[in-house]
């Protein structure tokens, strides 16, 4: 995935009419299906989530706003640079991740009381945080440390809970695609959710600048000014 010397970037169209050839499509989805597998197995260590996710994340975010991949070069130095702060919001995603899978499974199960309702709840709430951990990731991608991320993102979304919906509305769909999906294709479906979530960031970037604020300032999670990102925390 490394960055091509094309005249024109992939991320936009490619002729005067706005149209883009079919080979670029077909090339973006591969792109975007091998790096949901790359960051399937940077993830496998377990301890290497955080790491792994907020490197894509910065691979998307480059691509989404230049046409082109970083280099191998960049990508390596970012998740090795990204792995040791990255280790306790790994502890932390993969212990909330447990929790809540635990309680909706021994709420399906009918192993504790509250019925429908209840595991109705729970799903919400997990809908929820998984939506909020989007916002928080795409963040990441752009430049912003975890704890810093983490609290923006939260700001954003009592500042205006709207913002939580696109989201959570996007992991909740990549959710349900992977439950009917074969397992083997669940880490190319990781590529595309990271894009969707990128995707949605960016849309309200662009409605942020047209009612008034700088696009290229504006932060894609709450639309605070910041600079660029030349590498991951």
């Amino acid at each position: 995935m490394a960055s091509r010397a094309e005249p024109a970037s992939r991320a936009a169209p490619v002729d005067a009419a706005g149209r883009r050839d079919w080979r670029d499509v077909v090339r973006d989805a591969a792109d975007l299906a091998l790096l949901g597998i790359l960051l399937t197995l940077a993830a496998l260590p377990l301890l290497t989530v955080a790491a792994a996710v907020g490197t894509a994340s910065a691979a998307v975010h480059d691509w989404t706003r230049t046409g082109g991949w970083p280099s191998a070069r960049t990508t390596l130095r970012r998740f090795g640079r990204a792995v040791l702060p990255g280790v306790p919001v790994s502890l932390l995603a993969l212990a909330v991740a447990g929790l809540l899978a635990a309680d909706l499974a021994a709420l399906a199960t009918g192993r504790v009381p509250g019925g429908p309702v209840a595991l109705l709840v729970t799903a919400l709430v997990a809908a929820g945080l998984a939506g909020y951990t989007g916002m928080v990731v795409v963040e990441v991608g752009g430049g912003g440390r975890w704890r810093e991320a983490a609290r923006s993102a939260a700001r954003a979304c009592l500042d205006a809970p709207t913002r939580w919906a696109a989201p959570t509305g996007v992991v909740a769909l990549a959710g349900l695609l992977a439950v009917l999906v074969t397992p083997v294709a669940v880490p190319i479906l990781a590529g595309y959710t990271l894009t969707a979530l990128h995707a949605v960031a960016n849309r309200r970037r662009v409605t942020a600048a047209v009612v008034g604020r700088p696009l290229a300032a504006a932060n894609p999670v709450d639309g605070r000014s910041v600079p660029a990102h030349p590498e991951l925390p």
